[in-house]
């Protein structure tokens, strides 16, 4: 995965993915330290060890110091020289630290060659600290003490000569050694003040032995700070113990951006899907967001082995650059992260659907501020991932504003900045809006077969094809006749077949989501000439008026419903070859009608004059079919309470449109009533009401 600059060292795709663990062969040195490790390994090599050695490397957290450790080792061993490693994470306590101390550098010794008897040494030296309250000033402490007792004190002089003569022949074997011995002491830094300073004590007390070279690792800054105590500067105290010391090289820029990039195209190598990768965008996430992040080679290996398990976890369901933006922040800002999901709203709501309230547009923008001012220093970072992943808030920090007609294209591409994709990210939950893009991503792959993407919308369950069909609009801007054309006459062949069921006072049901679809698919063809010719290849396959009568009127220039998206020629054209058919139509093919009513009031208004009237003939079945058509619910709630009253009505005026008077509409009516029809007595009832005289007042009631 390339950043944009020039990389030179080839990437490994093979393998697992490191852990957080320091190289150990020189194959491995991906920083070039190599030669640099060997060369203070004969420095070493060459000090004086007399009166024993203390050599500290020195680096921050993180900076590869027991990589460097690591790297020098083999240059220790072709010298023959023992390389022992005491690891004080392992102990807790003063007491504890000094017993293993002794009972590890002993164990180590045993197993090298020739130096068993050094080994009993030791052992036996430990042996007198064994006890004690702490180190190197036994005694005096206990001296000290007012309440010891005699028995102590005798306990205390018998130590002190042991002391002595276990020191004088333990020093006296080491010297015959005739080279060196070198203790590692790694991860100092990681220890609380109280175990760093017993560690120091430690070493200055057995430091002073012949052939004895400690080597500690740790950062400075951190250990002279628990090294300070009663006014005395720790590195002060650090200049008496350590006699040599090396600085870890800063790593350059562009290598450690080649080891990010390196680690990355590893980390995802093994992923089947790791998802969607835009390489124009992806230049600007890496050097604005996850570069400054990562500070050494441990912040490296920590990403990438986060990256890998996140990455095949979503298995490609959001686009990849996004996934390793968003991990930079949970891994190196977590507090900021911690904040992400309740910041959802601020972060993908575009301004044109959040500024309607200035309440709101400022509590958005409130939460954008934290997010910014949590990150302190990282200030810049978090907001280039706002400006780069969420451009829907650029509108709170840069007043650049982005308009809801983005949000298709975000949900295609599988960009966070939709708010469902956003939420997978965070939630790993598949929302039920989000299975519905799913599904409507397979329905727009189908959309070039018109059998095919018909038996599949047929096959989903009708209480889900709304919103699957409502997810097609985020393809409104992929003009493709190829697809829109036989899209288009499948979705209006199937609006008699959408149930029609509301979910809230103000949604306008199913059949009204295809029919904005529709519109959406048939306007992103833009040009007239271009609809002109896609309406008059779906019109001869509609199977219904109703359809027609929907197709027409959207394109066409009808007041209150028609966007005039063909010549006004064209739409004349089409509305007149539509009330033929009108005309033309028998009983039977009218009662199928899902939308008859409004099929009959606007024949009769867009009559021409050398149009024939239109005859409506007075067959019972068919005006049952109109007053159903005729019969809707108006709904209401009370003040206080959520529950929703349902008014029945009928659109009469339309019935008295089409019938030509209210005389014509009640003898129809009548006539129907004395037929008695098999389950209309609830729509009889309230025509006859209609008949009466009377009608719903503006608020609702039933009289």
């Amino acid at each position: 995965m390339s950043t944009g600059e020039n990389d030179t060292a080839p990437v490994s795709t093979t393998g697992s993915v490191p852990g957080d663990n320091p190289i150990r062969r020189p194959e491995d040195d991906t920083l070039g330290r190599e030669g640099v490790a060997r060369s203070f390994a004969r420095q070493v090599l060459a000090l004086d060890a007399g009166e024993g050695v203390v050599v500290g490397v020195l680096g921050p957290w993180g900076s590869g110091k027991t990589s460097f450790i690591n790297l020098a080792r083999d240059e220790l061993k072709k010298a023959d020289v023992p390389v022992l490693d005491f690891n004080p994470w392992m102990f807790s306590g003063a007491q504890q630290l000094v017993d293993s101390f002794f009972i590890e550098l002993a164990a180590e010794l045993r197993v090298g060659p020739g130096l068993n008897e050094i080994a009993e040494d030791i052992d036996a030296y430990g042996e007198i600290f064994s006890g004690a309250v702490w180190l190197p000033v036994v005694g005096p402490w206990i001296e000290r003490a007012r309440s010891v007792t005699k028995a102590a004190a005798q306990l205390l002089k018998r130590r002190k000569d042991g002391v002595r003569r276990r020191r004088a022949k333990l020093a006296a074997a080491l010297a015959a050694v005739g080279k060196p011995i070198v203790v590692v002491v790694d991860d100092i830094d990681r220890l609380s003040t109280s175990e760093i300073r017993d560690i120091f004590k430690l070493v200055r007390l057995t430091a002073s032995f012949p052939n004895l070279i400690y080597v500690v690792a740790f950062d400075r800054a951190r250990v002279e700070k628990a090294l300070k105590d009663e006014g005395v500067p720790g590195r002060d105290y650090l200049e008496k113990i350590l006699q040599v010391s090396v600085d870890l090289p800063a790593i350059p820029h562009h290598v450690l951006t080649r080891e990010i990039t390196s680690a990355i195209d590893k980390a995802l190598a093994t992923i089947e899907q790791p998802g969607s990768f835009d390489e124009q965008t992806w230049p600007d996430i890496f050097f604005e967001i996850i570069r400054p992040l990562v500070r050494n080679m441990r912040d490296v290996r920590r990403y990438a082995a986060t990256i890998h398990g996140t990455v095949a976890g979503l298995s490609g369901r959001i686009a990849l650059g996004d996934v390793l933006a968003l991990e930079a922040i949970r891994v190196f800002l977590p507090d900021v992260f911690g904040r992400l999901h309740g910041a959802i709203a601020a972060l993908t709501t575009p301004s044109s659907l959040g500024a309607g309230r200035h309440h709101d547009a400022e509590r958005l923008k409130s939460q954008i501020d934290a997010l910014i001012n949590e990150a302190g220093s990282h200030g810049e970072v978090v907001r280039a991932a706002i400006e780069r992943l969420f451009p829907a808030a650029l509108w709170h920090i840069s007043n650049i504003h982005v308009g809801s007609e983005s949000k298709g294209l975000w949900l295609r591409t599988r960009r966070v900045a939709h708010e469902e994709i956003f939420r997978l990210y965070l939630e790993r939950v598949v929302g039920s809006r989000l299975q519905a893009f799913a599904q409507a991503e397979e329905a727009w792959a189908l959309m070039t077969a018109p059998e095919a993407f018909e038996a599949y919308l047929k096959s989903i369950d009708p209480g889900r094809l709304r919103d699957i069909v409502e997810s097609l609009e985020a393809f409104e801007d992929q003009p493709d006749v190829g697809r829109i054309v036989p899209g288009v006459i499948v979705l209006l062949n199937l609006l008699p077949e959408v149930p029609e069921q509301q979910r809230g006072m103000l949604d306008l049901g199913g059949k009204f989501v295809i029919t904005r679809v529709v519109y959406r698919l048939v306007r992103s063809l833009r040009t007239p000439d271009a609809i002109e010719a896609a309406v008059r290849e779906i019109l001869p396959q509609l199977r219904s008026l109703s359809a027609k009568f929907e197709l027409i009127s959207q394109v066409g220039y009808r007041e209150g419903r028609g966007h005039k998206l063909v010549s006004e020629d064209a739409a004349a054209e089409f509305e007149s070859a539509w009330r033929q058919d009108v005309r033309a139509a028998s009983v039977h093919e009218l009662e199928k009608e899902t939308n008859l009513l409004s099929i009959l009031v606007f024949t009769k208004k867009g009559r021409r004059d050398a149009e024939p009237d239109l005859e409506i003939p007075d067959v019972p079945t068919l005006t049952v079919a109109i007053l159903k058509n005729a019969y809707g619910e108006a709904t209401s709630q009370t003040l206080g309470t959520r529950s929703v009253r349902r008014h029945p009505r009928l659109a009469w005026d339309a019935l008295v449109e089409i019938y030509g008077s209210e005389e014509t509409l009640k003898a129809r009516i009548e006539g129907l009533a004395a037929k008695r029809p098999a389950g209309a007595d609830d729509l009889m009832e309230l025509a006859q009401k209609y008949l009466t005289g009377w009608r719903p007042n503006n608020f609702l009631g039933d009289e």
